[in-house]
């Protein structure tokens, strides 16, 4: 099994990062990895996603239907995708209050022939991806925070 894990601190609550983390439909305006995703965040959800394979460094974006199969509101979010025998990734993000703060860990767990022939320069790419997203996600969520205050003044 290959695992990648990466962790980002953003400045605003874990509800604020839930709400922009579990929007699926907005994806296609800041995600740099997962490009869309059509479905519902709520466990055993079927979610057609598309997302940039970073690890294989040239941008391709693979579709895949995934399964969401954890999912607590502002604590964690996980679906998996799956290609029996070939391919098994156990994608996960989890928040912790810290403060005024959300830490954030996010990571995948990969299983299958696949993963199993994938460099550690191949994971690396593939984390650096992931660490994309984290900045993404937290520009994201910082702007939704002033869009709000914005509209109350």
């Amino acid at each position: 099994m290959k695992r990648i894990r990466t962790r980002h601190r953003i400045d605003f609550p874990p509800a604020q990062v839930w709400a922009v983390l579990t929007d699926f439909s907005a994806y296609s305006e800041w995600n740099p990895l997962n490009v869309s995703a059509d479905g519902d965040a709520r466990r055993d959800a079927r979610v057609a996603m598309r997302f940039v394979d970073a690890g294989g460094g040239k941008g391709k974006v693979i579709a895949q239907t995934v399964t969401i199969t954890d999912c607590v509101p502002e604590r964690r979010l996980e679906w998996v995708g799956r290609i029996p025998l070939l391919f098994t990734g156990r994608h996960f993000f989890e928040l912790s209050p810290s403060g005024g703060s959300t830490d954030l860990v996010h990571g995948e767990d990969l299983s299958g022939l696949i993963p199993m022939t994938f460099s550690e320069r191949r994971i690396e790419r593939q984390k650096a991806g992931y660490e994309a997203m984290n900045a993404a996600l937290a520009e994201r969520v910082d702007r939704m925070a002033n869009r709000h205050i914005g509209l109350n003044h």
